[in-house]
């Protein structure tokens, strides 16, 4: 997997949380030897789905879907989530990845 970064448009505005983002975040809790970055990607993706953290929620499913993850796994996270986090959470998050999946044509994003 290619090292992720946050986005650097932000860096004008807020250098040190860029920083951390790409040094912290991407460059060490992302890259640990005890999760694979599919698992890290799962973990995610319904974390934010189940905190509604829509604006970061697309993506991460990208990500996840270009970490192995398969949409009919993520769907399962997802309608498995909607029992513990909420209805409106699942349909939310199913609805952008249904959004991602048809934009790239494919099941990989």
């Amino acid at each position: 997997m290619p090292k992720q970064h946050a986005p650097q448009s932000l860096a004008r505005i807020a250098p040190k949380l860029v920083e951390v983002t790409d040094e912290v975040l991407f460059g060490d809790v992302w890259e640990r030897p005890g999760l694979s970055p599919r698992d890290r990607s799962l973990i995610t993706v319904t974390t934010l789905a189940a905190l509604y953290r829509t604006e970061q929620l697309g993506y991460h499913l990208r990500l996840a879907l270009r970490n192995g993850l398969s949409q009919e796994e993520l769907a399962e996270g997802i309608t498995h989530l909607a029992f513990y986090a909420g209805w409106p959470n699942a349909m939310t998050a199913i609805t952008q990845l249904k959004a991602i999946v048809e934009e790239s044509g494919s099941q990989e994003a």
